[in-house]
């Protein structure tokens, strides 16, 4: 269980260290990589993902021993049992001395991440944009195909011309987003259907009267 976490942790970091996000330290003179000197591999967090792998198999070794014991425990576990085990624990240590190393000097580069959950947060927003224009009145999944179609504009633009994402800027100039009276549902049905079965009822008995003012006109 320890192993898997250990793993997660440091494959998580190398992703991140990928991104520019986040780096393991870096000692002054340390070869990132003998091939190409810009580089500075997490060795790190290669060697926590490499001893954990061997850390999370070695519990293999005690569950096959058992399944193997006959009527009463044989000796056939003795040689396993002395070197599983104390590798097991040895493993473990040196994973915990390499994470406290890790995380004792860890870098992180925040306008790096600013500037990656500003590429992507046109696209989260989306969601509270549907909401929005739902609760005015308008039609989700009329919404959602629009905001599905600049999406997929604004998408292709960082994929293929590596330019900013103008999702935000491409939504601001659609005219679906452009005016309130977008989102106003079925108000204008239902203003014509209290009109025509309520107030032109009511004002039937003084439709002469009201022929004569050139101001009202029954529709």
């Amino acid at each position: 269980s320890f192993g898997a976490t250990a793993h997660k942790i440091a494959t998580d970091l190398r992703l991140l260290a990928n991104l520019k996000e986040i780096e393991e330290p870096f000692e002054k003179d340390q070869i990132g990589s003998s091939a190409m000197a810009y580089k500075r591999n997490p060795m790190r967090c290669e060697r926590v993902c490499s001893l954990s792998r061997h850390l999370m198999v070695l519990a293999q070794d005690a569950l096959m021993t058992n399944s193997v014991q006959w009527f009463e425990r044989t000796l056939d576990d003795s040689a396993n049992r002395r070197i599983s085990l104390p590798e097991a624990f040895l493993t473990s240590d040196i994973v915990l001395s390499l994470l406290q190393n890790i995380f004792e000097g860890l870098v992180v580069y925040p306008q790096v991440i600013r500037h990656h959950i500003s590429q992507e947060l046109p696209f989260m927003a989306t969601e509270n944009i549907i909401m929005a224009v739902t609760k005015k009145g308008g039609d989700r999944q009329e919404c959602h195909e629009m905001i599905r179609v600049l999406s997929h504009q604004a998408a292709k633009v960082v994929k293929e011309e590596g330019k900013e994402n103008d999702l935000i800027e491409r939504i601001k100039k659609t005219e679906y987003f452009k005016y309130p009276s977008t989102f106003i549902g079925r108000a204008p049905q239902q203003v014509d259907k209290f009109i025509k079965e309520h107030v032109n009822t009511a004002l039937e008995p003084y439709s002469e009267i009201l022929k004569q003012d050139k101001y009202v006109t029954l529709s």
